[in-house]
């Protein structure tokens, strides 16, 4: 029976890998690899987890601590070889995925969350909004529980932007009134 679908070795896998590799801004974990590559049903996770440990060994792939790996320069100038051999909608599906995850981890390093225990038993929740340059925005709520210093926690990183935003509005509308 034929095989339908980009994937039909491990050939095909590592050269998606390295596509995607090649596309990826920051490192990623063998999970993150396998999301993105995961555009066609032929592919497997035990598939990605055999193929990374290996392009480690040929030195397309560099393993950094906390078990995430980058494209080396070998490897990305193996990708930039054999990038046409991929089908299209796969090499589209994937790009797209990249970009996503890329737009994902840059917006996560400008925000930042902490919850601190306090001494009487409610939780400070200590939560940021960086730019480029610097902080644009530092703001300390208390939660009179864990599970609610969390939930701020979550929430404030899902919309960090718009609670910053609020706050200028709110603040810039009544700015003509103080003028007089």
């Amino acid at each position: 029976m034929q095989r339908l679908g980009f994937i039909h070795d491990m050939m095909d896998v590592k050269v998606l890998v390295l596509f995607v590799a090649a596309r990826s801004n920051y490192p990623m974990t063998a999970q993150e690899i396998y999301e993105l590559c995961y555009q066609d049903e032929c592919l497997s996770y035990f598939d990605v987890c055999t193929a990374v440990p290996e392009m480690v060994a040929t030195g397309h792939l560099k393993e950094l601590e906390g078990e995430r790996y980058e494209i080396t320069d070998k490897g990305r100038e193996t990708s930039a070889l054999t990038e046409d051999s991929i089908a299209f909608t796969v090499k589209q599906r994937s790009e797209n995925a990249v970009a996503r995850f890329n737009r994902q981890i840059r917006r996560s390093s400008f925000v930042k969350t902490q919850v601190i225990g306090r001494e009487s038993g409610d939780f400070s929740v200590l939560m940021s909004l960086d730019d480029e340059t610097s902080n644009l925005m530092t703001l300390e709520l208390m939660a009179p529980d864990q599970r609610q210093a969390v939930r701020l926690s979550r929430l404030f990183e899902s919309k960090a932007e718009d609670v910053y935003n609020l706050i200028m509005t709110s603040l810039l509308d009544g700015e003509d009134d103080l003028d007089d």
